[in-house]
């Protein structure tokens, strides 16, 4: 069996698909995209095609090393996303040629169901409290929402406040049954960090995530020692060698993207390194269909995971939903704020392939906002 033919379909709202199909006609999909960077994340693809066409799909891990490190210049998010598309691609293939879900391959199941949670929007107490009180009704246990909006890099009281309200009404809400997760989206300075943290302590989130911006990894051990909350970071890292890191300063959750952390194969090893630092896994996935198919592969076969991020309902997703891209939903079906294993092979879905094509034509260049403070200068998203 050979790799014969590659395509990549820019599908809205902000997401792009990889079609890998072998001369024995199997097709594996994959999700290749940085948000707000899919055209050269689609150019990127088209460079690694020419090395995969030919090829034999099965030798995934020979493939990974030569698309990695194939090449003079190494890394970043574009190079490392269109590695993690086709990466997830391979072992779709691979698990349909084979008759068995991706996680058989990759050493069998260690649970039934995966735990995940929904995210929220509202910058208002009373939005906040409608839209946890939504996701209460449809069944979820745990939220995420953002901590804090635009915020000035030494924060007013006011600006301190709010945030930790914030965090407040939540708890209030939820109870002390349900868990919710603050993303601090690195919009918070090291300096408002270190104010906010214990401030938050008696909300008891499960994680904030991103507390300070991947290029201030120097005083996450200084966070880490100062606030009892677990720190989360890691959608912003796309290697396993990044998070060497963020698990000697203890962070207790580690965050990679199996769309931008080389997909499939990458993802497995972080959270294999993770474990002996004590560390939990739950990847970010704020994607499509494709995305969050291959993340629940790697939940299923991994002891130390914690909770599963999935799209569903988020606030970026403005002209499709994820379920509009596959022809059976029936694997995104939540029970309880959980999602079953099925037996299902490959990745465990079939992408609606004529909806992708379709989408496709219509295309998308979504760019995430610029944001700027009242002086004019930028501020971070």
């Amino acid at each position: 069996m050979k790799i014969a033919r590659i395509e990549t379909f820019l599908a809205p709202p902000r997401w792009m698909f990889v079609r890998v199909e072998t001369d024995e006609g199997v097709v594996g999909w994959g999700e290749p995209v940085v948000e707000g960077r899919a055209e050269p994340v689609r150019a990127a693809v088209e460079v690694l095609t020419e090395y995969l066409i030919g090829q034999d799909p099965m030798r995934i891990e020979d493939h990974w090393q030569v698309m990695t490190k194939g090449g003079f210049y190494r890394g970043g998010p574009v190079l490392s996303s269109a590695v993690s598309g086709l990466d997830q691609a391979l072992w779709d293939i691979k698990g349909k040629h084979y008759g068995v879900p991706v996680y058989q391959l990759l050493g069998g199941p260690v649970r039934e169901r995966i735990r995940a949670y929904a995210w929220i929007g509202g910058d208002e107490p009373e939005e906040i409290r409608d839209a946890l009180t939504a996701q209460i009704e449809a069944g979820f246990t745990a939220v995420k929402m953002n901590g804090c909006g635009r915020m000035t890099p030494v924060a007013t009281r006011a600006e301190i406040r709010a945030a930790v309200r914030r965090a407040e009404t939540a708890r209030e809400v939820l109870g002390d049954d349900r868990d919710f997760g603050l993303d601090f989206h690195g919009r918070v300075s090291p300096a408002n960090a270190r104010r906010l943290l214990p401030l938050l302590a008696e909300a008891a989130p499960l994680f904030v995530e991103e507390p300070v911006l991947s290029e201030h990894m120097d005083i996450v051990p200084d966070l880490v020692n100062a606030s009892p909350i677990p720190i989360a970071l890691g959608e912003r890292l796309y290697s396993r060698r990044e998070f060497i890191a963020p698990l000697r300063a203890g962070v207790a959750v580690l965050q990679p993207d199996i769309s931008h952390a080389g997909g499939i194969s990458e993802l497995r090893r972080i959270a294999a390194l993770a474990e002996p630092h004590g560390a939990q896994l739950a990847p970010h996935c704020p994607l499509g269909p494709v995305a969050l198919a291959a993340s629940l592969q790697i939940a299923f076969t991994t002891p130390n995971f914690l909770i599963q991020e999935q799209s569903i309902g988020i606030h970026y997703n403005q002209g499709a939903e994820l379920l509009d891209y596959v022809a059976d939903p029936e694997p995104f079906r939540f029970t309880a704020g959980q999602l079953s294993r099925t037996d299902r092979p490959g990745l465990g879905i079939e992408v609606d392939e004529a909806a992708v094509r379709a989408a496709d034509r219509r295309g998308h260049a979504w760019r995430n906002p610029v944001w700027r403070h009242a002086d004019g200068s930028l501020a971070e998203w």
